[in-house]
């Protein structure tokens, strides 16, 4: 597809684009939202500037790409429950994202993508790394490729979600949380690509193997993940969206920036089980 209504700027060789020339704020053509499909899944991640979205705005921008998604941790405020706020200031104890992790990809059908939107970031610090699941799978010798195939991984929401309301003050409540198992390697249905799909956010052990092994497998495959050579990075200005292939990609978002703050809100598309 050649691009007409908007304007593609590559920001490294595996993953991520600048988008130009859209107003995420009003409503989409046709035209508009193939060609943001096209650039989906060209670059995995796309970055626009200077944007102005509230939660309504923002919903609709994200049902462009399907049914919107409510966090099984984290409520959205009053008459919104699909948003989930994202906010880091002096008094926070923890902030989302800190380690590499495909969102919620403890749910039986992990989301498909993710819309980022931040009203308010620090002075300097703040940015997310975002790293392609693809090449790192590209990147694996032909016998582990092999040794891969047909594993499968226990995604937990538990973990995660337990630690980071205890450091936020916030009560156990004895709550239920996803879990699922998945295939160590996604494949893409539509183009029969592979990618990686284990990350240190959820991803809790290899299944079908002994317990050490497994330890091994699943720290080198995490590290591996998210090798610098694989990435990019966003620096964020106040006003900026993402939004990111969550099936084939892992990000970070990096706390550099205590005690300023960065605050947004994220909205989450629902997906499938992986194959």
């Amino acid at each position: 597809m050649s691009y007409e209504t908007i304007a593609v700027r590559k920001t490294s060789p595996h993953i991520g684009a600048e988008i130009a020339n859209i107003n995420l704020s009003e409503s989409l053509s046709n035209r508009q939202v193939a060609e943001l499909y096209h650039a989906l899944d060209d670059h995995l991640v796309l970055f626009f500037r200077d944007q102005d979205l509230d939660y309504d705005s923002a919903k609709r921008f994200g049902r462009h790409f399907g049914e919107l998604a409510i966090h099984p941790n984290t409520p959205g405020p009053e008459g919104h429950p699909e948003i989930l706020p994202i906010h880091a200031d002096a008094q926070s104890k923890v902030v989302a994202g800190e380690r590499w992790h495909s969102d919620v990809s403890c749910n039986e059908e992990p989301s498909y993508a993710s819309i980022l939107h931040l009203k308010t970031v620090p002075s300097e610090g703040g940015d997310t790394l975002f790293a392609s699941q693809y090449a790192a799978y590209d990147a694996l010798s032909d016998r582990l490729k092999a040794y891969l195939d047909g594993l499968t991984a226990l995604h937990d929401g538990g973990p995660s979600y337990r630690y980071s309301n205890a450091r936020r003050g916030i009560a156990e409540s004895g709550k239920v949380y996803p879990a699922a198992v998945h295939t160590v390697v996604r494949t893409n249905p539509k183009t029969g690509r592979k990618a990686l799909f284990v990350n240190e956010g959820f991803t809790v052990r290899i299944l079908g193997v002994p317990d050490d092994e497994g330890r091994a497998l699943l720290s080198f495959l995490t590290a591996h993940a998210a090798r610098p050579d694989f990435q990019t990075r966003f620096a964020w200005n106040a006003g900026s969206v993402a939004l990111w292939d969550n099936r084939y990609t892992q990000h970070l978002a990096i706390w550099d920036y205590y005690p300023q703050t960065r605050s947004g809100f994220r909205v989450t598309i629902k997906g499938d089980k992986p194959v």
